[in-house]
């Protein structure tokens, strides 16, 4: 235990000096993930005016709070590795990872917080900005909060490993970027991202509740927001268990044989 805290310590030291060497292209990635909850905010927010002031019982001010907090999840939960594990892949840069005795995971792991945790110096002004602009409605209490950290935290590790999982695709195929798009828009539809998943059909809610997209995001959303009701966070959370069990078993099993694949090719 003290070997692995030792070898986190290390990495996430030299992830932190690589995010604040490269902090522009930091803050323009952050600049696109503030603009998309945004538009979605004010499309939402003039559909829910125009139909007389709530859309399915929300309100402007609803919508700016389901945003607000959505953005803060997205950016403690989204990770990069589906795009980059091609890119390491084709040109070489996973040799040097198979050399060391720890599963580059782990690298991958602490290069993902350090971003986000530089990042919030430009995240919590942007929250400052929305509530002033958009003026949320926020009807949360003491126990939605505590409920909500454990459910994120729980959310981080699902997303992670299941998107590190499918980014183990990219040993087998010399081209990802499909597989990646088909992802990444059941994600924007299912996490409840363009809309939340109470405005969606009853048959498409009732496919959100199944699969994982909408524990990753949207879940952990409208828990904070008192949307989900004892039963409903017991049952959510036990979804998310079931599906980061998955997502961790898929890893295990694929790693020796995704490696092994790409030594092959290498020699």
């Amino acid at each position: 235990m003290k070997t692995m805290l030792d070898i986190y310590r290390a990495y996430f030291r030299v992830s932190v000096a690589m995010q604040l060497q490269y902090r522009a292209s930091g803050a323009i990635w952050m600049i696109w993930s503030i603009l998309e909850p945004v538009i979605y905010l004010v499309v939402w927010a003039t559909v829910a005016k125009e139909q007389g002031g709530a859309v399915h019982g929300f309100g402007p001010r609803d919508f700016a709070a389901y945003y607000m907090v959505l953005f803060v999840v997205n950016h403690l939960t989204f990770s990069w590795v589906m795009h980059d594990m091609q890119f390491r892949i084709q040109f070489g840069h996973f040799s040097f990872a198979l050399m060391r005795p720890v599963h580059p995971i782990h690298e991958d792991i602490c290069d993902n917080v350090a971003y986000k945790l530089v990042m919030l110096v430009m995240t919590l002004p942007a929250l400052v900005v929305l509530y002033v602009l958009f003026d949320p409605r926020f009807d949360t209490t003491w126990s939605a909060v505590l409920a909500f950290v454990p459910v994120l935290f729980t959310a981080f590790l699902m997303r992670f490993m299941f998107e590190w999982a499918l980014a183990l695709a990219a040993f087998w195929t010399t081209r990802v970027t499909a597989l990646n798009q088909i992802y990444f828009s059941l994600l924007m539809f299912f996490a409840g991202r363009v809309a939340p998943i109470a405005l969606l059909p009853p048959i498409l809610q009732s496919i959100a509740a199944k699969a994982p997209f909408y524990y990753m995001v949207g879940f952990p959303v409208d828990v904070l927001l008192g949307h989900v009701s004892t039963n409903e966070l017991w049952i959510g959370f036990a979804t998310q268990l079931f599906w980061l069990t998955a997502a961790w078993l898929t890893v295990r099993f694929a790693w020796r044989r995704s490696a092994a694949q790409f030594s092959a090719v290498g020699t």
